[in-house]
């Protein structure tokens, strides 16, 4: 009987033991192919496990319990435990999952974080969304997320500037696994959105290689630092093994304005796109590869040139050419030829003997009649306004080793790009004085010529020292950008100048070590992590000068002008020519630099479930730059669950942003044209140079920011609906902008003479002239249903309404206010680059359904109005609200096989005409505004899409 007693015992206990017991399972895709790094967690707690690199997981988990289990890309599911079970997961794009970035612990997700997260999956967008390049999916599937393509605006035209919430493209944070990029060595100096910001080029990385992309829309500069005043983008890098991934996507624009607004197709492009993972040992490492290649043709929408083209004197050379005579002895003094040549072309002189007396009557217009005695209409004199040619390739490759079962492993990602670009600038007219006719007698459209080298390099090693996790890693990244002047002229050299110019550049790297250390303590309160670390960064900033001939101006003689005595060559009517390659004057020796500077950096970072439904986190981080200083900045921000699918959260933080070092010592002349099309060349100089203090320009110093935000998340299961809301406001203190443009007296002073010195008529600088605030709200609604046994229907909608303006005083010095140059230190343009050339509201509403075979994306994104950047306030037009629709239809042919054909703005539709009224036209260069940009002047866009996979 007692031996019956104590084996009734004995199992009484087992079975105790039995329920208690680690749960084991599998986690796989709707293909039955294994999910590495899926998230399981225990419903309603903070307790949770990954899946390995076979899909396998182990948590410490009752037998009836309920489990999350979710993965990006795919739809969650809760599931009750048991042993050996096996989890299915349904695919879908999804906007919120599991994240890295916002939290260091590791069993957060998007909905449980206590800042809004954005989730993007890449798998599916690369399949069914129109766009290849990432500034562009970013801007259609990520509301806060602006970005657009830019027309006569130098190097901008190559590298797209970016934006979230509104605020400039260097307020944002980018990570690559969580380990921070190098922004771009350009700088936004023209007339564009971002003026004066330098962000990173997101365009080096291609899509191919992300798995998904994590946007932080908060600020968290007191956990990652400098940058991070609108938010983070984190991009995760695939980690897909033992399956090859191609895909070939071609299109062109289809639409009623192309080819200078005659109808047609143009800028045609194609990418050619692939990835393949091997694996690497027997516990989950892996090695992948992943790259594309694409080129793209430029298009132009500039209906024809409603200006004038020649003058008399234009006709003259052109009879004087056509009987063989060589044009460049009109020049000179000796007007007998000129009169001779006049006398030929029916020009009546009046009996002008002299060329003072000439100059008035050969000024005058005679553009119709010499467009018909040449052959030749307006169109011929048509710049190009709308997108640059580019061709370029990018090879990423993703790698980790883990060297034992315990968490240790040695990781690395590398990445390099080079991309070659070719845009235009304003084109030079024959009656101009920057064209010198005899070696472009019907004007010239002047090239840029760009080419984009990026490198980057990261290794570390993390694992267990005792019960923490530490991660050791150094990441390096150098972006570089050189200029080639193409089909253009140094018109004071004369007959002497090349036609192709080596303007040289700039290149920015950067180094960053980092030591991140965690622990996840499950068994303080309902779980607390502790996350601290340091950080050493390196920056180095170069400018590398020209050939001569691209930057200098010269005498008659061909001497270069080195003494304010010296007088340029001359045209016809005794106007200076300008100096320099056209469209683009190289930098000179006394702009190149070299400059450097370090930071060093720790942090604390504590998150604590204070129970299971309450949720508190902190961080602080100490940052001391060798340039300017120190600076320390707090985050605080607590998440409170109502619910099992209603949770609170909010967050109140400082920041900063440190003055780039390309803001600091950014130095060059530049052409640059006002609203009317009128040239100048503008001096853009550093902020510790003479003329800085001459205009009492004060040195860069960083920005400071303070913000709060406050949201909700929601869930309805019986709807299969889930919601977030998150509202906020972000004030920023001295926010660096680029000025307007000062001009000396013209009277030889000090400032005159620098201005002649830099070969330029007027000068702007980098100042911290205002303080700004935002204030936004941000909704993101998903829905998923199926629609009888085979059909999947998901849904996102996602809006943004944001509002960003200037406060305050502006923040000049006594030296400008007794000058009365307020005005010209932040000019009114400025203001709407900042407060209105972006739309303020976005709206996105993306459908996506899918059966066995087909994919059917439907997506309509609403952007709202924008406003004409200039200074004249009375032509500040207003461009109204417009619904953007994306259309692709995908079949599955095959396991391995996808064709997809689609469209990106299906119904052809346009940004508001520029009208006549506002005076912006720019003689018919501008038929769409070049300065508020909503979505691009490219129209109809169709493209063919195909993908194979083999497993």
């Amino acid at each position: 009987m007692k031996n019956q007693q104590f084996l009734a015992m004995v199992f009484l206990l087992a079975m105790v033991s039995f329920s208690n017991a680690q749960i084991n399972g599998t986690v796989v895709d709707d293909e039955g192919s294994p999910l590495p790094g899926a998230s399981v967690v225990i419903k309603g707690t903070t307790t949770g496990s990954t899946t390995d690199f076979d899909g396998v997981f182990t948590i410490n988990a009752e037998v009836g319990d309920t489990l999350v289990v979710s993965y990006i890309g795919f739809e969650s599911q809760e599931v009750t435990a048991s042993n050996d079970m096996k989890v299915q997961l349904t695919s879908g794009v999804a906007l919120a999952e599991v994240v890295i970035v916002g939290s260091r612990n590791p069993n957060r997700t998007a909905t449980e974080s206590t800042v809004p997260v954005d989730v993007i999956d890449m798998k599916e967008l690369n399949n069914v969304a129109p766009q290849v390049n990432l500034n562009q999916i970013l801007n259609y599937v990520a509301p806060s997320f602006t970005s657009n393509t830019q027309t006569i605006s130098d190097g901008t035209d190559h590298i797209d500037p970016a934006s979230l919430r509104g605020l400039g493209p260097d307020q944002v944070l980018v990570l690559i696994n969580g380990k921070r990029r190098h922004t771009s060595s350009l700088i936004n100096v023209n007339g564009t959105f971002g003026r004066g910001s330098v962000g990173t080029d997101l365009n080096a990385i291609p899509a191919a290689a992300i798995q998904r992309i994590e946007v932080l829309r908060d600020g968290a500069a007191a956990q990652y630092g400098s940058d991070a005043i609108a938010g983070v983008i984190n991009i995760v890098l695939n980690k897909t093994v033992n399956e090859l991934n191609t895909t070939v996507t071609t299109g062109a624009n289809f639409t009623k304005n192309a080819n200078d607004q005659t109808g047609g197709v143009d800028g045609e492009s194609t990418n050619i796109a692939g990835s393949y993972g091997l694996p690497l040992g027997n516990n989950g490492g892996f090695f992948t590869l992943s790259g594309d290649f694409d080129v793209r043709q430029d298009y132009s929408r500039m209906k024809e040139w409603e200006g004038e083209v020649f003058n008399q004197y234009n006709v003259i050379e052109r009879v004087a050419n056509d009987a063989g005579y060589d044009i460049t002895g009109l020049l000179d003094d000796d007007v007998a030829d000129v009169i001779q040549y006049a006398g030929q072309a029916g020009i009546d002189i009046n009996g002008a003997t002299t060329k003072e007396e000439l100059q008035p009557i050969l000024s005058t217009d005679a553009t119709e009649a010499e467009l018909a005695a040449r052959g030749q209409q307006r169109s011929d004199y048509n710049m190009r306004v709308g997108q640059s040619a580019l061709r370029g390739g990018r090879l990423f490759a993703n790698f980790s080793l883990p060297l034992d079962g315990e968490g240790t492993e040695i990781y690395s990602f590398a990445g390099i790009s080079s991309r070659t670009g070719n845009s235009a600038g304003f084109y030079r007219l024959p009656n101009q004085s920057r064209t010198f006719t005899p070696a472009y007698i019907n004007g010239f459209l002047p090239e840029i010529n760009s080419n984009i080298k990026d490198q980057s390099l990261s290794v570390g090693i993390k694992g267990k020292v005792g019960e923490w996790n530490v991660d050791l890693s150094n990441t390096y990244g150098r972006n570089s950008f050189l200029y080639t002047i193409g089909n253009t002229f140094n018109a004071s050299l004369q007959n002497a100048s090349p036609t192709i110019f080596d303007a040289g550049g700039f290149s920015f790297s950067q180094n960053t070590s980092n030591l991140d250390i965690t622990q996840f303590f499950d068994d303080v309160m309902a779980g607390l992590n502790i996350a601290f670390g340091a950080e050493y960064r390196v920056e180095n900033y170069d400018i590398v000068a020209g050939e001569e001939a691209s930057y200098a101006q010269y005498t008659a003689n061909g001497q270069r002008i080195t003494l304010a005595s010296q007088q340029p060559a001359q045209d016809f009517f005794g106007n200076a020519r300008p100096g320099g390659s056209q469209v683009f004057p190289g930098f000179s020796p006394s702009n190149e630099l070299s400059r450097g500077r370090s930071s060093v950096a720790g942090y604390v970072d504590l998150e604590a479930d204070f129970s299971e439904r309450f949720l508190a986190s902190f961080a602080t981080r100490f940052e001391n730059y060798s340039d300017f200083g120190s600076t320390i900045n707090f985050k605080l921000a607590a998440r409170y669950k109502v619910s099992d699918n209603l949770n609170i959260r909010g967050a109140a933080n400082t920041g900063f942003r440190a003055p780039s070092l390309h803001q600091i010592n950014f130095n060059s002349t530049s052409t640059i044209f006002d609203q009317n099309g009128n040239p100048q060349e503008v001096g853009t100089f550093a902020n510790d140079s003479r003329a800085a203090k001459l205009l009492g320009i004060p040195e860069l110093k960083e920005e400071t920011s303070q913000s709060i935000s406050l949201g909700l998340t929601a869930k309805i299961p019986d709807a299969n609906l889930t919601i977030t809301v998150d509202g906020y406001y972000v004030e920023i203190n001295d926010r660096v902008v680029y000025t307007g443009q000062f001009s000396g007296p013209g009277t030889g002073t000090e400032l005159d003479n620098l201005l002649r010195q830099a070969n330029a008529t007027a000068a702007s600088f980098f100042a911290n002239a205002i303080d700004t605030e935002s204030r936004g709200l941000d909704v993101v609604i998903t829905h998923n249903t199926t629609i009888g046994s085979n059909w999947r229907l998901k849904s996102d909608l996602a809006g943004t309404l944001s509002k960003t303006n200037q406060i305050g005083d502006i923040n000049a010095s006594e030296v400008l206010r007794n000058a009365g140059l307020i005005d010209t230190y932040f000019p009114e343009d400025s203001r709407v680059y900042l407060e209105e050339a972006v739309p303020r509201t976005k709206i996105n509403l993306s459908n996506s359904l899918t059966s066995d075979r087909w994919i059917v994306f439907l997506r309509n994104v609403f952007f709202g109005e924008v406003t004409e950047a200039t200074t004249v306030v009375e032509n500040q037009q207003v461009f109204g609200t417009k619904l953007v629709t994306d259309l692709s239809i995908g079949y599955k042919a095959s396991d391995a096989l996808t064709l997809t054909i689609g469209a990106n703005n299906l119904f052809d539709i346009y940004p508001d005409r520029a009208e006549e009224q506002f005076g912006n036209r720019s003689g018919g260069r501008f038929d769409w505004s070049r300065r508020a940009q909503q979505f691009g002047i490219g129209g109809r866009y169709l493209f063919a899409r195909l993908n194979l996979s083999l497993k």
